[in-house]
């Protein structure tokens, strides 16, 4: 198995650690230290070294921060956490607070006391998010303190887990469709357009699609950690452990590509005295910007560069993400076969869910790695949104419950992440009407057509508009970008509430995924992937117009579609989305599955 159901961390952390880091506090001279959940390179999915939140409080979500000061502490989280944190951290220690709304700097203004010291790591913070505590601490009256090292890890000291070293291989051209020489001449061109002769890269998947290459130090996704200076002309410095780089990485990268150790880095950012470098505040830690500036740099506050060529896939990524889409599918409908069948004669748990997907997923001889760990939420534990089942949470399905399933593989040709939500025994009437409800948001996302220049944040009520119109909401985006055989989580653009200004283009995957969730009861969610199309022309329109096209292949359970609260158009769409499955998976599953699937996939 390449899931394990133990707990990493326990409810025990906040009380035992906490004191070890108050301790070190007081040693620095700090009377507060802020820790967010990113690592050095901002990663939202972290090796188990640099899971700084994880051993300080026992939150494992992959979005929060906490604040320790010497006599409180605070832990944040965002919508998708509110019961897992519940669950997961020591209430006695930590306050549970929200995110997003006011978060940390609020929480600055108001428990902190003028004059104190708090601390923060720089490498751990990018300048945009460091920024708002500063303002934070100056209405409190209170010092920001620059530490190395952080208290932190002071208190971690030798039980900290050693820092991965995944060798790093190509990924080679038939997958990635562009080579590392035209994609770095390309972007340097780029850079000096706008005057800049350099820019330093820190995002483990800018490093891996910049120079077609893949790694495992990233939890769930083939990612490298490394860093890389990417010159106006096209050549690069690159920084990677030694122990990670392959005999064959040498020839692949080439002769304009000088891989060095990342001890060279400080000294690597000093050589650019005097020259105008280009670094992402927002991906890029403040660490960064201090040494840049430091020695004498210009420094231009800017997108990574490699950001939005990587989101808009070229046509080699899109046709090998509807193999790896097509592939996966078939895997996936062996699963929901088996559910549908023996999993309603013996219900099966949490775990024996989440094993069974693995093991159809592993059938296929492709299979690199899951994109996450499953999420497979019985009945209650459906409704903790990005609940993980553990030997203690657990759970048996039961007739009359529902189970979401939420999961993904990596492929060399693509990433995949899809949910299903499925009956067990018969639903109740609310079940039905409320994922119904669900249904045609999804479906609404889905057939949208809309002109270039519009963003995510102007679709997402779409996904909403029939849980609104019944009083109910979810507290997720609706859709995140995802990569090519990368992040399960890509930037920049998504479909969320929260404003975002880029704008959808063809070649962007995204999730659509609306939910609804019933704490102590149940949860449901529909998700597909789709990517941005130039849309047929409609009759008598006057603009052209972009379109979703779906990859993910899987049935929606019909059982659970209340068809009275469809218009003819959604049944029309979703007939016509069970026909492709079909005509699609059909061929590629046993008999007996395939003809489960015909019935499952039949018109409505």
């Amino acid at each position: 198995m390449r899931q394990t159901f133990d707990e990493s961390t326990d409810r025990s952390f906040g009380p035992r650690h906490v004191p070890l880091i108050r301790k070190a506090m007081a040693d620095q001279g700090l009377d507060g230290f802020v820790t967010p959940h990113e690592d050095e390179h901002q990663n939202e999915y972290l090796p188990a070294a640099n899971d700084r939140l994880a051993w300080a409080t026992g939150f494992t979500g992959s979005a929060g921060a906490a604040v320790i000061l010497a006599d409180k502490a605070a832990i944040f989280v965002d919508g998708r956490y509110t019961l897992q944190v519940r669950d997961q951290v020591d209430q006695g220690t930590f306050e549970i607070r929200d995110l997003v709304e006011g978060g940390v700097p609020a929480y600055i203004e108001a428990a902190t006391a003028r004059g104190q010291v708090i601390g923060y790591d720089p490498r751990l913070h990018s300048p945009d998010a460091l920024d708002r505590l500063k303002a934070a601490a100056a209405k409190a009256g209170v010092q920001l303190r620059p530490v190395s090292p952080n208290p932190l890890d002071a208190a971690w000291g030798a039980a900290r887990p050693p820092q991965p070293a995944a060798p790093i291989v190509p990924h080679p051209l038939q997958y990635s469709g562009e080579d590392s020489g035209s994609k770095r001449h390309r972007l340097g061109q780029g850079l000096a357009e706008r005057g800049a002769q350099a820019a330093v890269i820190t995002a483990p998947a800018s490093i891996a699609w910049l120079f077609n290459v893949r790694g495992g130090d990233v939890i769930r996704s083939p990612l490298p950690i490394g860093q890389a200076i990417l010159g106006a002309d096209g050549s690069a410095r690159l920084f990677l452990d030694p122990a990670k780089v392959t005999p064959e990485l040498p020839a692949w990268l080439g002769n304009e590509v000088r891989l060095e150790n990342p001890s060279d880095l400080p000294q690597a950012l000093a050589d650019l005295r005097g020259k105008t470098v280009l670094v992402d505040a927002g991906v890029s830690s403040s660490w960064y910007f201090e040494a840049l500036a430091g020695a004498g740099a210009e420094v231009l506050r800017g997108e990574d560069p490699c950001v939005m060529p990587r989101a808009c896939k070229n046509a080699v990524e899109i046709e090998g993400t509807k193999r790896a889409h097509a592939r996966d599918g078939a895997a996936l409908t062996r699963f929901l076969h088996w559910v549908a069948t023996e999993g309603q004669i013996n219900p099966p748990d949490e775990i024996e869910a989440v094993s069974k997907l693995e093991g159809f997923r592993e059938a296929t001889g492709a299979l690199k790695d899951l994109s996450f760990d499953t999420i497979a939420g019985a009945a209650s534990n459906g409704a903790i949104v990005h609940y993980r089942p553990t030997e203690r949470l657990n759970k048996r399905t039961e007739r009359g419950s529902l189970l979401l399933v939420d999961s993904g593989a990596q492929y060399l040709d693509g990433t995949t992440d899809v949910t299903r939500t499925v009956a067990i025994g018969e639903p109740s009437a609310e079940m039905c009407e409320r994922f119904t409800l669900v249904l045609k948001g999804h479906l609404a996302l889905a057939r949208v057509r809309f002109p270039a220049g519009t963003t995510g944040s102007a679709l997402d009520a779409l996904a909403r508009m029939a849980l609104w119109a019944h009083g109910l909401d979810y507290d997720h985006g609706t859709g995140h970008g995802v990569g090519s055989y990368l992040g399960v989580h890509e930037g920049p653009h998504r479909i969320a509430k929260a404003p975002n200004m880029v704008a959808l283009r063809p070649g962007m995957i995204v999730s659509n995924e609306p939910g609804y969730y019933k704490e102590g009861a149940y949860g449901i969610r529909i998700e597909t992937l789709q990517f941005v199309t130039e849309a047929a022309m409609i009759d008598g329109g006057e603009r052209p117009m972009l379109g979703f096209e779906t990859l993910t292949l899987a049935p929606i359970d019909r059982r659970l579609v209340a068809r009275a609260l469809m218009t003819p158009e959604e049944i029309a769409q979703l007939d016509a989305y069970h026909a492709r499955v079909l005509a699609v998976i059909g061929p590629q599953v046993p008999a007996e599955v395939g003809a489960w699937l015909a019935t499952a996939c039949a018109p409505i």
